[in-house]
C-alpha cells in the first residue's frame, strides 16, 4: 500500500498557459492571505513554470501598489515598502537574483481597525477602515484620519456596522465603495446576508446599485465598473446609470481580490470557512473548496486559466499586479535584514553586521 505524500508548503498547480501569459504581460502577481499570514509574489520562471516568494506579515489584507512603492495593511499596522533595484543586485542572501527588492521604509501604527482596501490617492494613502465604517487617511499624526463615511452611519465607532470593504479612485479621489449592507448598528451587516450589499457613490453619498451578493473588490476597466459577487461566485459589471448588474462570468468559488493588467482580470478565490456562522450557508458554500487565482479575458468574459493552491493558502484577500517586474524580492520587518539595506539619494549600501567584541 502506498501512502499519499502531503504537498509541500504553498504548493500550487496551474494551467499550462499561465507562466507564458505572465511573461508576455511582463508582470508579477501579488496576493495577500491573512489566513496564512503571508504576502506572496508569483512570477514566471520561464514559459512553463512559476516561482513563488512568500513573506510573513501579520494578517495582511489590503495592498496598495504604485511603483516604486507598495503598502501592506496588517493586523494593526500599515507598512510602506519601496523598491530598490540597486539593493536587489547585491542582496546578501541571493545576489543577482531579483530585478526588484521591496524594502520597509515606514510603519504606521493604526491599531486594530480591520483595514480592507488600501490605495494611494492624490491626498496620500487612503484605506477602507472596516471597523469604523469609513474611508480614512493613513499618516503619522493619528491612528487614522477619517475622510468620509456613508450617510447612514450616524457616528464613528469600532463596530463594523455595514462592512465597508472596497474602494475605487477616479482622478486620484474616492469615487465608489462597496459595503455588505446599509445597517447602522453593531455588526448589522451579518443580519440578512447575503443579498443586502450595495455600491455607493462617494461624492453624492447615494446608493447606485442595491441587493448585491456580498460585493467586494470594485475595479474600473475602460470606464466600466466591475465588481465581484462573493456570495454567488460571480464577476459582474455594475451599471450605475440604471442600478442594474450584469454577470460577466460565473466562477466556482468565493471570489475576493481583483487586479487588471492589459485585458486580463486576475481574481482571488478562497475556501469558505465551513464553521462560519456568516459564510457557511452562502449560495456558493458547497463549491468554495479551492483557493487560488482565476484569469479572465475581460473584453469577452472568456476563462483563460488558473492557479490553484494545494497547501497552506485557504483564503485570499487582495490581488495586485506589478507591471514590468519579472522576479521581485521583498524583505519584511521580521528579523534584522530590513535594517541592513540602506538607501540614500543616488546611492545604496548593504551594512555589515557588527561583530561581537
Amino acid at each position: 500500500m502506498t501512502t499519499a505524500t502531503a504537498p509541500s508548503p504553498f504548493a500550487c498547480s496551474y494551467t499550462p498557459q499561465i507562466p507564458e501569459l505572465l511573461r508576455q504581460l511582463d508582470c508579477t502577481l501579488v496576493i495577500s492571505t491573512f489566513q496564512a499570514g503571508k504576502v506572496i509574489f508569483i512570477s514566471p520562471k520561464d514559459d512553463e513554470h512559476l516561482i513563488q516568494l512568500p513573506r510573513t506579515f501579520r494578517q495582511p489584507m489590503g495592498i496598495a501598489y504604485s511603483a516604486p512603492k507598495m503598502a501592506v495593511a496588517t493586523k494593526d499596522e500599515v507598512i510602506v515598502l519601496s523598491n530598490s533595484p540597486e539593493l536587489a543586485a547585491h542582496y546578501p542572501k541571493q545576489p543577482n537574483t531579483y530585478d526588484a527588492l521591496f524594502m520597509p521604509r515606514a510603519t504606521y501604527y493604526t491599531g486594530q481597525v480591520d483595514i480592507h482596501d488600501l490605495l494611494w490617492s492624490t491626498d496620500g494613502l487612503l484605506a477602507v477602515n472596516t471597523s469604523f465604517s469609513c474611508i480614512c487617511r493613513i499618516g503619522e499624526d493619528f491612528s487614522f484620519g477619517p475622510v468620509w463615511h456613508p450617510p447612514f452611519i450616524d457616528k464613528l465607532a469600532s463596530e463594523d456596522r455595514c462592512h465597508l470593504n472596497g474602494m475605487i479612485l477616479i482622478n486620484g479621489r474616492p469615487k465608489y465603495v462597496t459595503a455588505l449592507s446599509t445597517t447602522n448598528v453593531f455588526q448589522g451587516w451579518k443580519n440578512g446576508l447575503p443579498g443586502n450589499g450595495v455600491l455607493m457613490d462617494v461624492e453624492t453619498g447615494e446608493v447606485v446599485v442595491r441587493n448585491l451578493q456580498m460585493p467586494h473588490s470594485p475595479r474600473l476597466f475602460r470606464d466600466e465598473l466591475f465588481v465581484l459577487m462573493s456570495a454567488t461566485g460571480e464577476l459582474a459589471k455594475a451599471h450605475v446609470t440604471d442600478g442594474t448588474l450584469e454577470v460577466v462570468r460565473p466562477l466556482e468559488g468565493f471570489v475576493r481580490g481583483f487586479a487588471i493588467h492589459g485585458e486580463y482580470a486576475f481574481i482571488g478565490m478562497s475556501k469558505l470557512r465551513k464553521n462560519s456562522s456568516s459564510f457557511g450557508k452562502l449560495p456558493i458554500a458547497e463549491k468554495a473548496v479551492h483557493s487560488g487565482i482565476e484569469v479572465i479575458h475581460l473584453p469577452t468574459g472568456a476563462w483563460v486559466g488558473r492557479i490553484r493552491y494545494e497547501a497552506s493558502v485557504d483564503e485570499i484577500y487582495d490581488v495586485q499586479v506589478m507591471a514590468g517586474i519579472r522576479r521581485p524580492g521583498i524583505v519584511n520587518t521580521e528579523g534584522d535584514m530590513h535594517k541592513m539595506g540602506l538607501s540614500i539619494p543616488g546611492a545604496t549600501y548593504w551594512a555589515q553586521p557588527k561583530k561581537e567584541p
